[in-house]
């Protein structure tokens, strides 16, 4: 849903409300996958020295 050309607070919020009613409901996560599994991963830092 693109609200961009919407300048009014009150009438894009209206907007977004009635798309995220109107949209279909999301699939649910499958059993055997884990909870966190569409996360970006966060590449670790080297141990040793200090960066900053």
């Amino acid at each position: 849903m693109n609200t961009k050309h919407i300048t009014d607070p009150a009438e894009r919020k209206e907007a977004k409300r009635a798309a995220r009613k109107k949209a279909t409901p999301k699939a649910k996560r499958a059993q055997g996958v884990a909870r966190g599994s569409a996360k970006k991963k966060v590449q670790h830092m080297s141990k040793g020295q200090r960066k900053r």
